[in-house]
């Protein structure tokens, strides 16, 4: 036995809950094991479920691009390139679907803040702060519930790519460099939309104040 098959043993003799995305998914494309398969979906489901119900607006649309991100996982598997992180694969697979389900369901197209899968409180708080940051920016006077009925609506009126990376950054937490890699573009495309998206959402917010004064 070499010494590298030494150190494959004593990975292997580990609980899964302790290996790396990226080595469970090297194990399962070598044995195929159920298992393996069920960590890497227990890791995600919660917040894949919740980005794509929040994208989406509909739970059923969710569940369908849910079901056929890991089925792509089973699927294609060997495809993944261990040198990269599993995160930002899984939800350019999620994306990619969910970009497709919206197209064919345009009547249902929408962001949703308070679906189920997750408390959006300090996530809204954080966006308000950075589209609002003048310190006497009215949004104080807005209690959390108001923030995200506003924020809500306002997202809805951005356009998709837009939406698509405030969701990504802003409410579940990647990277620039992993939301890149989600959408396929270079790092310096997410910034700009970013900015672009903070400079339509501030837009929204000085008209409607300003419409109400």
């Amino acid at each position: 036995m070499t010494i590298h098959d030494s150190k494959n043993d004593e990975h292997t003799s580990l609980p899964l809950s302790v290996w790396t995305d990226e080595q469970l998914v090297e194990r399962y494309r070598e044995t195929g094991e159920p298992a393996v398969f069920s960590e890497i979906v227990r890791r995600y489901e919660r917040e894949l479920y919740s980005y794509l119900r929040r994208y989406l607006g509909q739970a059923e649309m969710a569940e369908d691009a849910f079901q056929w991100t890991f089925l792509q996982l089973h699927l294609k598997c060997d495809q993944f390139d261990p040198t990269r992180k599993l995160r930002p694969w899984l939800y350019m697979i999620a994306t990619n679907k969910a970009i497709d389900l919206q197209r064919r369901n345009r009547r249902h197209r929408m962001i949703s803040l308070n679906g189920p899968g997750g408390n959006f409180g300090e996530e809204t708080g954080k966006l308000i702060d950075v589209v609002l940051s003048s310190e006497d920016a009215p949004s104080s006077r807005l209690d959390d519930a108001e923030k995200s009925t506003w924020l809500r609506n306002a997202l809805g009126n951005l356009p998709e790519h837009l939406q698509l990376v405030v969701n990504l950054v802003y409410f579940q937490g990647l990277k620039y460099r992993e939301a890149a890699d989600v959408l396929a573009v270079p790092v310096g495309t997410v910034k700009s939309r970013l900015h672009a998206a903070i400079t339509k959402l501030t837009d929204q917010w000085d008209q409607q104040h300003s419409e109400n004064e």
